[in-house]
C-alpha cells in the first residue's frame, strides 16, 4: 500500500479543522484556549483564526480588557454565514432540520413514512418535500443555502460513483442522480452511523474524550465510533455495522439474512419478539407502526405493566451484553446511547444496560467506563450530517483539503 505524502497543505487545512473543532465544542472560546487544547502554536492559531474570520467562518464576539497586557478577543463560529440543512432518512420518518453556521438548531419539519413503502422514488420525493418545507416554512432562499446533508441507512460508498446499498429496503445500489436533481443544492451523503460519530465528536462528549462509540438504536442498530479522536470508517465506510454482529448462536433471524444478530434482539422488531414472548396477547404488539409501539412502551412502563417491564429488562440484557463485546474489541473512554428508541425508553433501559455491560465486559476493557444517553439531542443524525455538510462547504471554499466526507 502506498501512503501519499502529508503536503504543507494538508497540514494547514488539518490545522483549520482543528481550530474549528475547538470553537464549535465551545461556543465562545479565545486563541490562546484553542492553542491549549488542540496543541498547536500561539502563531498557528492566531493565523488560522486570521483567515477565518476573513473568510467569515469566525467571528470576533467582544473583548476583555484583562490587568496587563493587551485585551483578550472572545471568538466564536459565525452563526450568519448562511444556513446548513441535516436529513435524517429512517425507515419511518424523513426529518429535516435547519441549522445556522454555528450548527445551532432554527427549525425543523419531520414527516411520517410508511416504514412498509420501500420504494427509492418515494424516499427521493419525501426528502424533496421536507426541504422544500423546512425552507418555505422558514422563508430561507436557496440561495442562502451553504449545503444540505442526507443520512441514509445502508452503506454510503464513492470510490466509483456515489452509491448507497440498502440491505433492508427493496433497492441496491442505488445511484442517487434522482436525490441530487430533486435537492437542487450543494449535497452530501453519508451513513447515519458516521454522521452520530461526527455529532458526537464535535457537539458532544467527543469534547471531553478522544475515544467513544455512540450507539444508535431505533429499527436498526449501529456504532458510530471515535478512535483518538478520529472517526472509524473503514476500507468501504461500513465499519460500525456491530448491529450485525453475532449475539445468540443459530439465534433469531436478522433481517439481514443471518441468524443470531444483536438487531434481531435490541431492534425495535426484536424488542417487539421479545414482548410476544413474554405476552403474546399484548395490546401493544397490535399496533402496525414501530414508533406507535414504543410510545405505547414508554407509557406503559410508566404505569408499571409488568409483561413491558420484563420485555425491557431482557432488551437491556440484551443490550449490556453486545456491548461488552464492542467494549473488549474498542476499549472506549465512553459509550453513549442514542436514537428515537433511546429518547422514549432510555431512562428505563439505561440501568439494568449499564449493570450488565459492566458485570460482562472481560478484562480491564470497561475499567472507568462511562456509559450514558448522548447529550447531542434528538436530532443528532441531523446535526451530525449538518456538521458534515459545513465542512464540505468548507472545502469547497478552499478551506480544507483533509478529511472530505463523499459529496454528490
Amino acid at each position: 500500500m502506498v501512503v501519499a505524502r502529508r503536503t504543507s497543505r494538508d497540514i494547514r487545512s488539518e490545522s483549520r479543522l482543528d481550530v474549528l473543532h475547538a470553537v464549535l465544542s465551545a461556543g465562545e472560546t479565545t486563541r490562546g484556549a484553542v492553542a491549549a487544547s488542540t496543541g498547536l502554536s500561539a502563531a498557528t492559531v492566531a493565523t488560522v483564526v486570521g483567515e477565518l474570520i476573513v473568510e467569515g467562518i469566525l467571528v470576533e464576539t467582544k473583548t476583555t480588557a484583562g490587568r496587563i497586557g493587551r485585551p483578550t478577543a472572545t471568538i466564536a463560529m459565525s452563526a450568519e454565514r448562511g444556513r446548513v440543512v441535516g436529513v435524517d432518512v429512517a425507515e419511518t420518518y424523513v426529518r429535516a432540520v435547519l441549522f445556522d453556521t454555528a450548527l445551532a438548531q432554527l427549525a425543523a419539519v419531520e414527516l411520517a413514512r410508511d416504514e412498509h413503502d420501500l420504494d427509492p422514488d418515494s424516499v427521493v420525493d419525501a426528502i424533496g418535500r421536507a426541504i422544500d418545507r423546512l425552507l418555505a416554512q422558514e422563508r430561507v432562499s436557496r440561495g442562502a443555502v451553504l449545503g444540505v446533508g442526507v443520512a441514509l441507512p445502508g452503506l454510503v460508498q464513492g470510490d466509483t460513483g456515489v452509491s448507497v446499498v440498502v440491505p433492508n429496503w427493496s433497492w441496491h445500489t442505488v445511484e442517487l442522480d434522482r436525490l441530487r436533481e430533486r435537492v437542487g443544492l450543494p449535497l452530501v451523503v453519508d451513513n447515519p452511523l458516521k454522521v452520530i460519530a461526527t455529532a458526537e465528536l464535535w457537539l458532544g462528549r467527543g469534547r471531553s474524550h478522544t475515544s467513544l462509540v455512540t450507539v444508535n438504536l431505533g429499527t436498526g442498530v449501529g456504532a458510530g465510533i471515535v478512535l483518538e479522536g478520529s472517526i472509524l470508517r473503514g476500507a468501504t465506510n461500513s465499519a460500525g455495522e456491530w448491529g450485525h454482529s453475532l449475539l445468540v448462536l443459530d439465534g433469531r433471524r436478522c433481517r439481514c439474512g443471518r441468524d443470531g444478530c444483536v438487531e434481531a434482539y435490541v431492534g425495535v422488531p426484536g424488542i417487539q419478539q421479545t414482548l410476544r414472548e413474554i405476552a403474546p396477547e399484548h395490546a401493544l404488539l397490535a399496533l402496525d407502526l414501530q414508533r406507535d409501539f414504543i410510545i405505547g412502551m414508554a407509557e406503559k412502563a410508566d404505569e408499571g405493566d409488568a409483561a413491558v417491564s420484563e420485555a425491557i429488562d431482557r432488551t437491556a440484557y440484551y443490550l449490556g451484553s453486545a456491548l461488552a463485546d464492542l467494549v473488549a474489541v474498542v476499549n472506549p473512554e465512553i459509550v453513549t446511547l442514542t436514537g428515537w428508541t433511546v429518547w422514549r425508553l432510555g431512562e428505563h433501559l439505561l440501568p439494568a444496560t449499564r449493570e450488565r455491560l459492566l458485570s460482562q465486559s472481560p478484562g480491564g476493557s470497561a475499567q472507568g467506563l462511562e456509559i450514558v444517553v448522548s447529550d447531542v439531542g434528538t436530532s443528532s443524525v441531523a446535526t451530525g450530517v449538518a456538521t458534515i455538510a459545513l465542512e464540505r462547504f468548507l472545502a469547497d471554499a478552499g478551506l480544507l483539503t483533509t478529511r472530505i466526507p463523499i459529496a454528490l
